[in-house]
This record gives structure tokens, C-alpha cells and sequence, in this order.
């Protein structure tokens, strides 16, 4: 091969995995259609953008605190946590009461697996390991991102109600206690920012 010469590379195991990533964009956020929201109401792809954005939001947030923060890493975490639903489908809080959460996190972690099979070793570990850190939430990006789920969550869950959508109280509730296993500047960060949307939500009523 010449020096100058690229070496031929499939692009198949990517194109393969983009295409399925599709139906995130059209699969319901299950828990909003149980509770009366028009189908449509929002994707699961679209809950995955407003996660990474928050997670953007918090990590620089902490960092400007002075905490050091992996930002890649945390938007890699945020980009992979939800891709499995495009097997699995959204599987809402009340599904872990009957098959319980071990079996769900495995099927999950199962689908995650099959999906990435067709990438190169070194992708598949990259993001088997990211996956993995944001189910164990063994570092501070992956607990940060999980803040940010439920921040996305509770964003959402505002911008309905003050669309006029009711029932939603449930998804409220022991927010502001919840523990995220966070520290310091981390934890004064995601508390301030969960009680300014409480705060938010109160002005409604």
C-alpha cells in the first residue's frame, strides 16, 4: 500500500447502528402517554438531547465551581444512556414492580450489547464501559448525567402543565430530597438547580 493511501474502512457497523438509533425519534416517552398525553407528546430521542443539554449545563456549572469534570465524558454518558430503548422499547418506573430492576438493567445492558456488536473492539469497550458507569453511577460524570435525566424530566414535566396538562404531581414528588450520591459543588449545583423548578412549578398554582 502506498504511504499516501487510506486503508479501506466499512462503515457499515456504523451506518447499521445510526439507522436503528432512528426509531428513538419516533419512539413515546411511555410514562407521559399512561398519563394522558397525546402520542407525539415527546421522543425518547428528544428527552436524550434535553439530557445531554442539561448535563452540558450542570458539568460547566460544577466545573466553574472548581470541580474537575470529565465534559466529554459526561455528553458521551448522556448520548449512550438511553440508546437500548430502541430494542427494549420506554419502559416506565412501574414495569421494575413486576419483573423487578435487576432483570430490567439486564435487559437493557443485553440490547445495549447487540446494538454495538457490529463496531470495532475498541468502540464496543469505550462505550460498554460508559453504559455500564451510568447503571453503577460509579463516577461523578455518570452521577451527574443521572441528575440530569431528572432535570430533563421535570423541565418537561413544567413546560406541560404550563401547556395546561394535569396529573403530573407524581413526578414531583421527594425531588428535592432525592440523593444522587453527589458531593460539594456538585450537589449544591443539581439541588439549586432541581429547586428552582420546583419553585417554577409553584408559581402555576
Amino acid at each position: 500500500m502506498r504511504c499516501h493511501e487510506q486503508p479501506t474502512i466499512n462503515y457499515q457497523p456504523m451506518l447499521s447502528t445510526l439507522l436503528e438509533l432512528q426509531r428513538l425519534k419516533r419512539l413515546d416517552r411511555t410514562g407521559w402517554v399512561l398519563r394522558g398525553l397525546a402520542p407525539g407528546a415527546e421522543s425518547v430521542a428528544a428527552h436524550s438531547y434535553g439530557v445531554a443539554f442539561a448535563a452540558m449545563l450542570v458539568a460547566d456549572e460544577v466545573r466553574a465551581r472548581g470541580v474537575e469534570v470529565d465534559a466529554e465524558r459526561v455528553l458521551r454518558i448522556a448520548l449512550l444512556h438511553d440508546v437500548a430503548e430502541a430494542r427494549t422499547g420506554d419502559m416506565p418506573r412501574t414495569m421494575a414492580l413486576y419483573y423487578g430492576a435487576e432483570a430490567r438493567a439486564s435487559a437493557e445492558r443485553a440490547a445495549f450489547d447487540d446494538m454495538i456488536q457490529g463496531l470495532d473492539e475498541r468502540r464496543r469497550s469505550d462505550y460498554a464501559a460508559l453504559h455500564e458507569d451510568y447503571e453503577r453511577r460509579e463516577s461523578l460524570e455518570a452521577r451527574l448525567v443521572k441528575a440530569a435525566d431528572i432535570v430533563d424530566l421535570l423541565a418537561q414535566a413544567l413546560a406541560f402543565e404550563r401547556a395546561g396538562a394535569r396529573e403530573l404531581g407524581e413526578f414531583w414528588e421527594g425531588v428535592e430530597e432525592r440523593d444522587f450520591g453527589l458531593e460539594g459543588a456538585a450537589r449544591e449545583v443539581v439541588n439549586e438547580l432541581i429547586g428552582s423548578l420546583v419553585a417554577a412549578r409553584r408559581e402555576l398554582k
